[in-house]
């Protein structure tokens, strides 16, 4: 008999699992999720919102790829993990039995216990349900509130833009995503934000949501005392692990499901893998949690070959992401903090219509090329990696921009000028 596979969750991780376990092996798979039956692309989300998809466009398999794989799919919701009996039960009381376990359940939006959190028409942004409801709530009003300033919220605040409702966007700290960017980066934003009519309100807090007619929400107390009317309230405040129903199984959790470089929890035949995993030992410059779509993808994968008897440690390469601030693409390589580390050295570079901004960073001692953030221009990531793994000297990495330039034909460069204006600020430098 093959052994069965389960996998709760069928985000980017656990289907990315799925996937190479059957490309491996013949074992039994079933994929379970309470949110949707077939995987779709998460990040398309808001595209749907604003018409330029529709569901059926965001599913990167066709329905019949399933069962010509013999990939099993149930829409359920699990409710509890019995790893003694290495079983599963699920909310009608059914029980599922496994030989390996796979809990890519992904996260869930942020609530910080705000009076009136939990009216209609407030509400984070993660899954399809939240689609539905944000569709539901944002009919007919003028003006919605966004509170926090992430990837969700800016993405938050173009949906509605789009629908021709205003936004008061509420940052609690003193420039957009200052956690993350440099200050020349964030104010970028900033101004992008801005130029956008959105009304943005730094080093502000929400305090409180409030309703005219305990129905739905009206207004919002801030946390300078402004009440600011509104008909939807997106809590966009960051995403944690969704592994509530895993608390009290045994299986080691703090913030998310603990396993180790194998994706190996506790138990010998139970795995996490993505948004909800909690690295025991984090790699050397990454963090325990890792959010992102890609490594996702890298974990289900990894995961899978050591599900399938070929051990294989977790190795995901150089830290890069990618967003997009309204029309203004964003890419990042390597070690670019907010703040650079004292042995460090880097420089900023911003075209007069403020429209293109890229900033490299550097080893002092060795010139050795660390990383950089770029802003409306497309980077390719195999010479980014290449000058990472290589540890180019910083002067050569500039004079190569032209290799890294992934933009399309017809487009003006940009090297030259960043090339002298990083010639005479090098000059400064030194001396």
């Amino acid at each position: 008999m093959p052994k069965k596979v389960i996998i709760i969750g069928n985000g980017i991780a656990g289907i990315t699992c799925a996937r190479h376990i059957r490309k491996q092996s013949d074992f039994d798979i079933t994929v379970i999720s309470s949110e949707s039956k077939y995987f779709y692309s998460r990040t398309a989300l808001m595209y749907i919102y604003m018409g330029h998809m529709k569901q059926e466009h965001t599913k990167p398999y066709e329905d019949f790829f399933w069962e010509k794989n013999r990939i099993n799919l149930l829409q359920a919701y699990v409710q509890k993990i019995i790893p003694s009996e290495n079983n599963i039960e699920l909310a009608d009381g059914d029980k599922i039995d496994f030989d390996f376990l796979v809990i890519a359940t992904g996260s869930k939006s942020n609530k910080f216990g705000w009076p009136g959190q939990d009216l209609p028409g407030v509400q984070g942004l993660y899954n399809l349900q939240d689609l539905q409801t944000m569709e539901e709530h944002t009919k007919d009003i003028k003006h919605a509130v966004v509170v926090g300033g992430g990837l969700i919220g800016i993405e938050t605040v173009e949906m509605l833009l789009s629908r021709n409702i205003a936004v008061t966007f509420l940052i609690r700290e003193k420039s957009f995503w200052d956690g993350i960017l440099p200050k020349e980066e964030s104010e970028m934003i900033n101004k992008l934000i801005i130029h956008h009519k959105v009304d943005l309100q730094l080093e502000t807090e929400l305090k409180e949501i409030k309703s005219s007619d305990g129905k739905k929400v009206s207004s919002i107390i801030t946390s300078k005392g402004q009440e600011i009317d509104c008909g939807f309230v997106a809590l966009t405040v960051g995403v944690s692990p969704n592994i509530s129903f895993v608390k009290n199984s045994g299986i080691e959790t703090e913030k998310g499901v603990l396993v180790d470089n194998y994706f190996r929890t506790n138990f010998e035949n139970i795995f996490s893998v993505g948004d909800c995993v909690q690295f025991k030992t984090p790699l050397n410059g990454r963090k325990p949690l890792e959010q992102v779509w890609y490594t996702g993808k890298m974990h289900g994968e990894t995961a899978a070959k050591n599900i399938v008897g070929k051990p294989t440690a977790y190795q995901p390469g150089h830290w890069f992401n990618s967003a997009k601030f309204f029309d203004l693409e964003y890419q990042t390589y390597g070690s670019v903090l907010a703040q650079k580390e004292e042995e460090e050295e880097w420089f900023w570079w911003q075209d007069k219509k403020g429209e293109k901004g890229l900033r490299v960073m550097w080893d002092k001692n060795t010139l050795a090329f660390k990383g950089l953030n770029s802003f409306g221009i497309r980077i390719r990531h195999d010479v980014c990696n290449e000058w990472l793994n290589a540890k180019t000297d910083i002067k050569t990495a500039v004079q190569q921009l032209r290799n890294a330039n992934f933009d399309p034909e017809f487009f003006k460069g940009f090297e030259r000028e960043f090339e002298n204006a990083f010639n005479h600020q090098k000059f400064l430098i030194e001396d």
